[in-house]
């Protein structure tokens, strides 16, 4: 039977890439004018865009904050690291559920209701705030994780059913940018919120998740779900399958993508503490404008990558891979030279640009994987696992602070470097397409 659904998966894969190759005639004729096409796309573009951002806002957005939150609710660094560890580790969980409500039933049923709860728990964590009720805030942050779980990831998966080829490859650069984005906006956004009151961020959050929703429910007509998944025991054997037969290369890459966001978020938590001490001693906006710098390259950088990699699996494993060499190159570097702020920050926006040019590549072979009613399984689990990167990031960082920078730094070279071994030896997107073609 294995080798049944074995043949059976390759045969749609072929049939899955062959029609990417012909996107460009489908997308016509499914659309009365280019005109309309083009302006469709645009406004799709943007809605879709919104998810990842306002997901990315209700975390990073408190980052700067976290220091006034240690303060004001006399609480360790430890427990204010929780308010974004908890988040992200409940999502974590969440995902792979959300993941399958989506592929049984439609994306947009998933994410829609997902805003909603995200952001209602946003306004239950300012409250929390404004009660100085530290179990008040943290449960609201496991809610709003709970939400977060049907929103982002479950845009991914949207994006490959909307668009195919280099499209798709657009589109899913245009997510990892928007992530960014919102990572670039969010310190400096946080710290203008937090001179009006130090809690003004957690309040700020829904109005964001208004917008995001009202964009989702308007702007985007998801195409119709003919093929549902299958009933769960069904379904989870197809899962099983499909890791079996692609899990050489797919399981590094959740690694690649979990660990990426462990050392960025690990780093955007290790900026915001530092950056108060000695002897830089930098707070407020100008604080937020120094943590934008290094996203801000990865966000240019993931747009760019997205847009040009299309379905070219050389040009994927060579950016892959130089992405990795240059986190890895900048992060050993970063043991060493980190008394000159201006070479510090230069070094992680280096790594920052390696980071951009992985994701977009990653992103763009986990969706295209798989067909329509297994994919949103497939890349919740992708995106669960980069939740998980995220939740321990700021925590385990804290810890490696309290040991030294230069131990802090070794770990996370030596993580770099783990990675780029993983992709360099496993997954090889020049040799996947080959078989699909």
């Amino acid at each position: 039977m294995n080798k049944v659904a074995t043949s059976n998966a390759r045969t749609r894969d072929k049939n899955r890439f062959k029609d990417m190759s012909n996107h460009s005639s489908n997308n016509s004729s499914n659309n009365k004018s280019s005109t309309k096409s083009s302006k469709g796309s645009i406004w799709e573009y943007i809605a879709i865009a919104t998810i990842p951002l306002v997901l990315v806002l209700g975390n990073s957005m408190l980052v700067p904050i976290l220091p006034d939150l240690q303060e004001k609710m006399g609480i360790s660094r430890f427990q204010s690291s929780l308010v974004i560890t908890l988040f992200s580790v409940a999502a974590g969980i969440i995902i792979p559920v959300s993941g399958y409500l989506s592929d049984r039933f439609t994306r947009k049923s998933v994410i829609i209701p997902s805003l909603i709860v995200y952001g209602a728990a946003g306004v239950l964590a300012g409250f929390g705030a404004v009660w100085n009720s530290y179990p008040v805030l943290i449960i609201a942050r496991a809610i709003q994780g709970l939400g977060a779980a049907g929103t982002a990831p479950i845009a991914m998966a949207l994006v490959g059913d909307l668009y195919k080829g280099g499209d798709a490859s657009k589109a899913l650069g245009l997510i990892e940018a928007s992530n960014g984005t919102g990572k670039v906006v969010s310190p400096i956004l946080g710290s203008l919120l937090a001179m009006i009151v130090w809690f003004a961020p957690f309040f700020a959050f829904p109005i964001f998740c208004l917008l995001a929703l009202l964009a989702v429910i308007f702007m985007i007509k998801e195409p119709p779900n003919e093929k549902k998944a299958d009933p769960l025991g069904v379904y989870l054997k197809q899962i099983r399958d499909i890791l079996r037969e692609k899990g050489r290369w797919l399981i590094p890459a959740f690694f690649a993508g979990s660990i990426t966001l462990f050392i960025l978020f690990g780093v955007l938590f290790y900026l915001s503490q530092i950056l108060e001490e000695k002897p830089y001693s930098i707070e407020g906006v100008r604080k937020g404008f120094v943590l934008a710098v290094p996203l801000l390259c990865m966000v240019i950088t993931s747009y760019t990558t997205g847009a040009k990699i299309k379905q070219n699996g050389v040009l994927m494993r060579w950016l892959m891979n130089i992405g990795l060499i240059l986190m890895t190159v900048s992060l050993t570097l970063a043991i060493f030279l980190n008394t000159n702020l201006y070479v510090f920050i230069g070094l992680l926006s280096l790594s920052g640009i390696g980071t951009g040019l992985l994701l977009p590549c990653l992103n763009t072979m986990i969706t295209g994987s798989v067909e329509r009613e297994q994919r949103g399984m497939i890349t919740s689990l992708y995106n669960s696992l980069r939740f998980i990167g995220v939740a321990f990031g700021p925590p385990l960082f804290g810890w490696l602070m309290n040991m030294s920078h230069k131990t802090l730094f070794i770990t996370v070279a030596s993580m770099a470097l783990l990675m780029l071994a993983l992709v360099f030896f496993f997954i090889k997107p020049n040799e996947e397409l080959k078989e699909k073609a």
